[in-house]
C-alpha cells in the first residue's frame, strides 16, 4: 500500500489518502505500507505533522528493528522539508546498520 499524508493537495492514483500522522502510523504498523509520500503542515500542529511520522519510524526502525517502507517528502515548507529528508536519511543509516 502507498501511503499519502497530506492535508490539502489532490492523492495521487494509486495512493491511500490520511490526514493525521495517527493515521499514518496505524497503517505503518501494519507492515502493508510499501511507499510513504508526506507533507509536513497538517493545519493543525496540535495533532501533529508530517515530521511527528519521520520521528516515529525513526524510533521504531532503532528500537524494533521495524523496516521501513520508502519514504519521500513532498512538504512546500522548506525547512520542515529539510528537516524531515534529515530524519528519513538517518532512518536509512540506522536501517542498513
Amino acid at each position: 500500500m502507498k501511503v499519502y499524508l497530506d492535508d490539502e493537495r489532490a492523492t495521487p492514483d494509486g495512493w491511500h489518502r490520511v490526514y493525521w500522522p495517527d493515521e499514518a502510523i496505524a497503517l505503518l504498523e501494519t507492515g502493508q505500507v510499501t511507499e510513504l509520500s508526506l507533507d509536513h503542515d497538517l493545519g493543525d500542529d496540535v495533532r501533529g505533522t508530517g515530521y511527528d511520522v519521520v520521528l516515529w519510524v525513526e524510533e521504531a526502525v532503532i528500537t524494533r528493528g521495524f523496516v521501513p517502507p520508502k519514504m519521500r517528502v513532498h512538504s512546500a515548507n522548506s525547512s520542515a522539508r529539510q528537516k524531515m529528508e534529515l530524519g528519513i536519511a538517518s532512518i536509512n543509516k540506522h536501517q542498513r546498520a
